[in-house]
């Protein structure tokens, strides 16, 4: 560890990570960002609903960018994985250890994300569809592209459903597909697909080709073809490191935080896909943002922070 501690460590090089990251280096701060490369980000292979690029971006040119952009002012990014946290209760200080090394902070930002859970398939075959648009997993982000096309949803509880019936609102093509078993559903659920025309299709489920342009599902009830598929199977939040530090988790499984990105552990902050709320990019990188401002002002009472 570094005599002098850094003013803030930063786990997680996501859109919430990388947005703190160019703040706080703007505010002249020693931070030290680690990513080990994982961020959801990354998979979009190009997102129209990010404002500013009318023409689309990719996940990864867009976190490329953000890169270079907070390493412009100062910024430092390791790629590796966080595998140890820990604060002491004497100093305040946190302690922070990843394969290559370790250093002392501050503060922390956890900007960890989660990791959706992928349909049963070839990961290969996974991969091409993600990367053609032939698997999706945002309909908020893309269900404009999937206007008036065949669309299926792998998903077998209320979420599936919610999922399903969201996209409706672009396309009367939705059918419901239980990965596994036959779709156990509560009767109202039941009665929201009836009535918004919503096929159902009973597990197990396996995408088994992607063709040309759309993509191939094998079911009990024989196959089926879509334009795209929506997995609509939960996701599992990045919640170890704040588990280490004893941070309180809300109800959901994600980090508990006040609105200010403050965790329940002083000095330890969260923001992005970690922390309850919507999963967007935009709505990240604005936890990025108030979380970096509260960083510097909490930093500020401890000790003035002078140019």
């Amino acid at each position: 560890m570094d005599e002098e501690p850094l003013d803030c460590l930063i786990v997680g090089g996501g859109p919430a990570g990388l947005t703190a990251a160019i703040y706080l280096a703007r505010f002249h701060l020693d931070i030290l960002l680690i990513d080990a490369g994982k961020s959801r980000a990354s998979w979009i292979p190009c997102t129209h609903n990010h404002a500013g690029f009318p023409d689309g971006i990719s996940g990864k040119e867009l976190l490329e960018r953000m890169r270079v952009q907070a390493q412009k002012y100062g910024a430092k990014i390791v790629t590796d994985r966080v595998s140890k946290l820990e604060r002491d209760e004497g100093s305040g200080l946190f302690a922070g250890t990843w394969g290559s090394g370790g250093e002392s902070a501050r503060t922390v930002l956890l900007a960890t994300g989660v990791t959706n859970r992928r349909p049963p398939m070839d990961e290969e075959l996974h991969d091409e569809a993600l990367a053609r648009g032939l698997i999706r997993y945002c309909p908020i982000c893309d269900g404009y592209e999937v206007t008036d096309k065949k669309v299926g949803v792998i998903g077998s509880d209320s979420h599936g459903v919610a999922e399903a019936v969201f996209l409706r609102g672009y396309t009367a093509d939705v059918t419901l597909v239980a990965p596994h078993d036959a779709l156990k559903l509560a009767p109202d659920d039941r009665e929201k697909l009836k009535m918004a025309g919503i096929n159902c299709v009973d597990g197990p489920a396996q995408a088994v080709a992607a063709l040309d342009k759309c993509i191939v599902v094998d079911t009990a009830e024989g196959h089926y073809t879509f334009d795209s598929v929506y997995p609509a199977l939960g996701s599992d939040t990045h919640t170890q490191l704040a588990d280490m530090l004893g941070a309180r988790l809300n109800e959901q499984g994600c980090i508990g935080v006040d609105a200010h990105q403050r965790t329940s552990v002083e000095g330890a902050y969260a923001a992005g896909d970690v922390v309850i709320g919507l999963d967007q990019i935009s709505h990240a990188m604005g936890h990025g943002g108030v979380a970096a401002t509260t960083i510097r002002n909490d930093l500020a009472k401890q000790r003035p922070i002078l140019r």
